[in-house]
This record gives C-alpha cells, sequence and structure tokens, in this order.
C-alpha cells in the first residue's frame, strides 16, 4: 500500500488537528504504511504514538498496538477516541484483565466487525488461547511494540514476557512490525532488533537532546522540606515526585498534604480505582502533584509537567532518562531534580543481593552509571547524550547545575596518561574501580588475586583518592579516549584517538567530582534521628544575637521557676528557634524537642521576645522551611502507648511484643522524648518504694544539669537499681520537663 504525502497530511489535520508532522514521524508512518519493519528512537515528547496511531488510522485490518501497562492502555484509547470522532467509524479497544465480560464481549463484537483499528493488549494477554484464537481471525494491518527497551535485560525496565512477542507474532500471522522506544543504548536496541527478529528494519533515530529540561542533582538533605519550598515557589505548575518504594510514597504523599499541596499517591500496591482515579485527578488538574513509583508515567500524555523531582536516585541512566522526559513535553519549562546520597545507592546494591548473579552484575554496572553521572561535575546534558550514543559539542549547555554553576578545572593530561598506561600494561581488561585501586594504592582482594600490587603503578597515583581516578577514567569515556565494553560489564578499553593522546598529549581540562553526605537512614529510630538533628543543630548555624538573648530568658524563666534550665529548653531547641525564629505556637511545634506541652507550659515568653526580635530586626522568616510533620510511631510503639493507657503490666506488654525489659523500656523512653506523654504511676507504684521514687525524682529536678540516662545512671546506679532510675526519669519528664 502507498499513499501521498498531501493525502496522509490531510488525514493528519482531519484526525489530530496537526498541520503538519513533527521530527521523523512522516517517513516513519510511509515506510510503515508500504509494508516495511520499523525501529524508532524518539525522546519522550517527540509524538512517537502518532507513529503507530495515524497509520492505523488509514491501512486496512486492525492494528495490535503491545503495551506494558493497564494504565498507560486506558490513557491511549481515551486520547484516541478524543482525536476520532463515532462518524469516522473507527473504534480504539483495550483487551486485558481489568475489563469485565460483558466489555470483553463488546470488544469482540467490535472486532470482528473491522471496526476496531488500534487494540491495546499487554503481552500476558497474548498468550491467552481465547485472544490467540480472537486474534487469528482478524486481518492485522501491523503489530506496534510500545516501549520496547522492555524486551532487553539491559533495558530499565526489563520483562521477560515482552522476549516472547515473538513467538506470538508468527502464531497470529506476520505483517509489519514496528518497535518504539524513547530510551535505548546502543546495546538495548540490539537486543529489541534480535529478539523481534527484523535485522532489516529501518531505524529512525532522533536526537535525545531535550533543550528545554534543566537538570540538577542535588544532595539529599532535609530532602522532604526543601520539596516542598521548590513546590510552593513553583504554584500552580504540575509535577511528578518519584519514589522508590510504596512506602515513601505513601509517606510523601501525606505531608505535602498536611503542608497545603494537594497531592495523590500513585502505586502498585492501590486497588485499580483508587489508582486510575488518582492518575485521572493529576491529568485532569484536580491536583497538581502525583507522588508514583516507576509504575506511573509510561505513555501519559500530559504536556504541561513542569517538574520531575526523584526522591531516590533512579535504578539506571535509562529510567532517568525516560521519568525526566516526562516533564515539558510541550518545548516549554520542565525542571529535573534529583535527590542523591551515598545510603540510597547502598539500598539499591543490598536489594541486588537476592537477584541471580548476571542480574546482580547488571544492575551494579547501571547503577555504577548513575552514581558517575550524579557526582559528576560535567555537563549533564552532555553525560546523557553520551550514554545513548549521541555526541554533544557544546561546552556549556546552559542549563544544568554543572553548567550554571561550574567547578574549577584542572590540566589533567599527566593523570589521563597514567591510566592510558596502566590499561596498555596489563594483559586483561578490567572495570574502573579496579584501574582506580591500583592507581590509588588499595589493596583488595581482586589486587592480591592478580598481583596487580606488584605492579609499577600501584600506587603511582597514591596522592589521589580512589574516586579522583575514577572520576578521571569516567571523563576519558566522555573525550573517547578510553572505551567502556557494556556486554562484559563494563570493561575499560583504550581507543585508537587516546594511544594518540598518550603518545603527544595536550592539554586536557578535567573537573573534580562533587561530594555528598551520607545521607539518611529512613529505618534509623527516632533516638538515633534525634541525635543526629541535635548535633546538627548544635553546630550553631542560627541568629547569634537571638540565640544569646533566648539562653538568658531561659535562665531567668529557671530561676523563678526553680528549674534547671535544660527542663525549660535544650540547647538544641533554642538553636533551632535562632534558625526558624517561631512567632505561633504552631511555629514553635516544630522547632526540635519541642512538643504541645512544653510549648504551652513554657513557650509564650519566648515567642513573644522572638517576636520583638523579628519585627525589630525586620528578618524576614523562612516560613517555607517550616515542615509539619505526623507523628511517626511504628505499630510497636502504638500498641506500648495503648497498653500503658490500660494500665497492664511491662513485663505482659513486653511478653506480648517479644521484647526483653530494657529494649521495651528503651522503646517508651524513645516514645517520651518525642514528647508523647505515659502515665508510668501504676507500675511504679507497686514497684518502687515511695521514697527511692522522691529521691531520684529530686536528682532529675535539682541537680541533673541534662535528661541524660547515660549521666543519671553514672550519678546515681551505686545506690540504686537501673530499672528505678529509668521509670523514675520517664516519670519527670513527662510531669515537669514535656
Amino acid at each position: 500500500m502507498a499513499i501521498e504525502s498531501d493525502i496522509l497530511r490531510s488525514k493528519l489535520k482531519h484526525f489530530f488537528g496537526f498541520d503538519s508532522f513533527k521530527g521523523d514521524q512522516e517517513q516513519v508512518i510511509t515506510h510503515l504504511i508500504e509494508g516495511g519493519d520499523a525501529f524508532v528512537l524518539m525522546p519522550t515528547g517527540g509524538g512517537k504514538s502518532l507513529c503507530y496511531q495515524l497509520p492505523a488510522l488509514v491501512m486496512e485490518g486492525t492494528a495490535i498496538v503491545i503495551s506494558p501497562l493497564i494504565a498507560l492502555m486506558k490513557n491511549q484509547v481515551d486520547a484516541i477516541r478524543g482525536f476520532v470522532s463515532a462518524g469516522d467509524g473507527c473504534i480504539a479497544h483495550f483487551l486485558n484483565s481489568s475489563l469485565s465480560k460483558a466489555q470483553i464481549q463488546e470488544v469482540r463484537e467490535d472486532l470482528l466487525s473491522g471496526r476496531t483499528k488500534l487494540l491495546y493488549v499487554a503481552p500476558e494477554s497474548l498468550t491467552k488461547e481465547d485472544n490467540i484464537s480472537l486474534l487469528r481471525e482478524l486481518k492485522i494491518s501491523f503489530y506496534a511494540i510500545d516501549e520496547a527497551h522492555c524486551i532487553s535485560d539491559w533495558g530499565h525496565d526489563f520483562r521477560p514476557e515482552y522476549r516472547r512477542i515473538r513467538d506470538m507474532v508468527e502464531q497470529l500471522g506476520r505483517a509489519p512490525i514496528i518497535a518504539l522506544t524513547a530510551t535505548a543504548t546502543p546495546k538495548v536496541q540490539s537486543d529489541i532488533l534480535k529478539n523481534l527478529n527484523i535485522p532489516g528494519a529501518k531505524i529512525f533515530k532522533s536526537s535525545f537532546n531535550r533543550p528545554n529540561l534543566y537538570y540538577e542533582v542535588r544532595d539529599k538533605v532535609d530532602a522532604e522540606k526543601n520539596i516542598i519550598k521548590f513546590i510552593k515557589q513553583n504554584a500552580g505548575k504540575s509535577g511528578i515526585i518519584y519514589c522508590l518504594s510504596r512506602k515513601k510514597v505513601e509517606e510523601l504523599a501525606n505531608l505535602l498534604n498536611m503542608n497545603g499541596i494537594a497531592a495523590r499517591p500513585y502505586h502498585a500496591g492501590l486497588d485499580a480505582k483508587t489508582r486510575m482515579d488518582n492518575q485521572d485527578a493529576f491529568l485532569m488538574e484536580q491536583v497538581n502533584v502525583i507522588v508514583a513509583t516507576i509504575a506511573f508515567g509510561m505513555g501519559i500524555d500530559k504536556p504541561d509537567v513542569r517538574f520531575v523531582i526523584h526522591y531516590d536516585i533512579p535504578k539506571s541512566i535509562e529510567s532517568y532518562y525516560q521519568e525526566t522526559g516526562r516533564a515539558g513535553r510541550d518545548g516549554q519549562e520542565g525542571r529535573c531534580i534529583t535527590y542523591y546520597s551515598y545510603k540510597d545507592i547502598q539500598k539499591l546494591e543490598k536489594f541486588m543481593q537476592s537477584k541471580m548473579i548476571s542480574e546482580q552484575e547488571i544492575g551494579k554496572q547501571l547503577l555504577a552509571e548513575v552514581v558517575a553521572y550524579a557526582e559528576s561535575s560535567q555537563c549533564r546534558r552532555k553525560l546523557l547524550l553520551n550514554y545513548f550514543g549521541e555526541e554533544y559539542s557544546e561546552e556549556n549547555c546552559g542549563c544544568c547545575d554543572n553548567c550554571v554553576n561550574p567547578r574549577p578545572v584542572f590540566d589533567g593530561r599527566k593523570e589521563m596518561c597514567m591510566v592510558i598506561e596502566l590499561i596498555k600494561s596489563l594483559p586483561e581488561k578490567f572495570k574502573i574501580e579496579h584501574l582506580a585501586n591500583i592507581l590509588a594504592g588499595v589493596t583488595n582482594s581482586t589486587i592480591n588475586t592478580y598481583h596487580h600490587d606488584k605492579l609499577a603503578a600501584f600506587g603511582s597515583g597514591n596522592n589521589h583518592s580512589v574516586k579522583f581516578w575514577c572520576t578521571v577514567i569516567h571523563q576519558g569515556l566522555l573525550l573517547h579516549l578510553l572505551d567502556k565494553e557494556i556486554e562484559t560489564y563494563g570493561l575499560i578499553s583504550v581507543t585508537a584517538k587516546g594511544m594518540i593522546f598518550a603518545s603527544n598529549p595536550y592539554e586536557l581540562k578535567l573537573v573534580e567530582d562533587r561530594e555528598f553526605s551520607m545521607g539518611t537512614d529512613e529505618e534509623e529510630d527516632e533516638e538515633a534521628a534525634a541525635a543526629t538533628a541535635a548535633m546538627r543543630s548544635g553546630g550553631g548555624g542560627g541568629d547569634p544575637v537571638l540565640l544569646s538573648i533566648l539562653k538568658d530568658l531561659r535562665r531567668d524563666m529557671a530561676k523563678r521557676l526553680k528549674l534547671q534550665p535544660w527542663i525549660i529548653f535544650t540547647d538544641p531547641s533554642l538553636v533551632d528557634m535562632s534558625i526558624q525564629f517561631p512567632v505561633s505556637m504552631e511555629d514553635l511545634k516544630n522547632c526540635q524537642g519541642v512538643g504541645d506541652g512544653k510549648a504551652k507550659k513554657f513557650g509564650q515568653e519566648f515567642l513573644t521576645v522572638i517576636k520583638n526580635y523579628v519585627e525589630e530586626n525586620d528578618i524576614i522568616r523562612p516560613d517555607d522551611f517550616v515542615v509539619k510533620t505526623a507523628p511517626n510511631k511504628s505499630a510497636n510503639k502504638v500498641f506500648i502507648i495503648q497498653s500503658i493507657d490500660r494500665q497492664i503490666a511491662l513485663e505482659d506488654i513486653a511478653d506480648m511484643k517479644g521484647l526483653d525489659m530494657d529494649k521495651l523500656m528503651s522503646e517508651i523512653e524513645i516514645i517520651v522524648s518525642s514528647g508523647t506523654k505515659l502515665n508510668l504511676n501504676y507500675y511504679i507504684q507497686q514497684n518502687v518504694d515511695d521514697d527511692v521514687v522522691d529521691e531520684i525524682y529530686s536528682y532529675f529536678r535539682d541537680e541533673a544539669e541534662s535528661d541524660s540516662l547515660a549521666d543519671a545512671l553514672k550519678d546515681l546506679e551505686d545506690e540504686y537499681d537501673e530499672m528505678e532510675i529509668r521509670l523514675v526519669r520517664i516519670k519527670f519528664l513527662c510531669e515537669i520537663a514535656s
């Protein structure tokens, strides 16, 4: 079948309302209509869907579109039905497990009548006998494999069922095949063509460059506050926030809503109706923010997403590119912000340990690319395009954090020559980290196995760290002086260009990578988190004049009330006040170590002083940094609180939860330190003499310089039992110091 260009353009206008094609769309469509196989590599927003939707509408028969997600199918079908009027006699359907028997029958009737031009199916649906029998009765115009990167185990969203597509095509009857994806490295491209058995397919490859997207990697410190501030500064704009776990999706969505930002969660753990409702609310602009796992977004046609935030670092550069590509599909502004910490990488590495060795190797290699990207000070656009085999010639893109705030450069010709000479001297190839360890002089089991600690190059660069040498090697890859073999999990070799450089070195401008913090462990308990926050706050950073005033006020109040100063507010609490400038009770309760009881008991005088100070000095308060948080109580803690309210003996509570008494007391102390009051009088009266209670209580009220349990045990353990001290300390904290 052939079709003239002007007819094709009139159909484009008729069905979709566009006057002209974008990029390679017309060439792809013409090739497919003429019966050719095609491989389309086109970035998100480039118009991939049109490449199979329009030919399906003008060709005889039904196009089978194989798509990975039910949500994606519904979105695509809704979109095509919006373009095509009922009068055209063309219908789009999807066939998957979400349909009722009545709906399946309707789809069947429309297919057999010949009215259905586009049928979206999941690859799993192709294997069902009923569906195979039905589809064999149809005239199939062509097969479209959407999100084709799912075929490759080197792809970011590998799905084993995609490997069976070619077999299903053979069963149903051969027709032209068009494979489409927005992200595929040369290795993944090869896998797709090989697995679908379309080696002669014409390849249509658009540039991966999205010039309207701004790329940025931020240190994962106070990420939630940072995100809330950013969204409030961009009020009214649509955005997607990606998290790796369902739990984090729920927590972050709740946190945003608590802080006045309308957000919905989306993950596979929600029932289908809730997922669909939340997706529709985002698409229909009932909410501006969706917090999601990677299950959300594939093929979602929302052109005005203004920001994509990765709360957790993605597992691969392809995932990152695919997900950030959902921003600015209309060619307008798109901010792509990623939060990065070493601890997130350690978690991802830990998750890999349960996989097969080959999968672990692939996963580690993909993750190493992510680390290199995140920590690099090179142009992020250049790094991304290089990963996908595309050259970017500009020195400064002007639209990423590294180009907007460039780091100092150094002449790295000597260091690059050291790397090249080392690689040339080795009879075998090795990965980046191994080469870096040799140059830095770091011994480990692999170094010892190969006797590389005996090499002349071993330790020749020990004036630099392993990380520094990894940086040099990564930049050698960008400059094409070195090459990395993906097939062999990232082994490094020297290119012809690298050989020329080594024989006649020239100035090489390199930059050192950025340093990032470890990040916080979300699994750490409240006590450890409070200790970390206290250490951070103890370092200052607030208004020193206000801090001095607050300490004077605390000292005067302590004298007046005849209390130790720490009982009123601890030093970390005062430091936080000097940073946050609270002027209301709600503000004050957001400061570290200030619970509801303590705020009401001691807070008003502090608020008055702070408010006057703010007004007198024209201080702009960081309102958007004050984040409302929900109490974080695990199931254990809730059970303990409820049991103490019911006056159940502590030994019985410990038995019911499988804890020893020491662990139970630690849990109770954590609960109390977070501001929750517990009444243990019923248990103390039965187990501790009244005079012992009075004496320990007096110690905390009159002698203790802080609420430190360690200090109390040191001062009192010779006279009293540890359990007695801990129980009375909890009583004191709940009655006086909270």
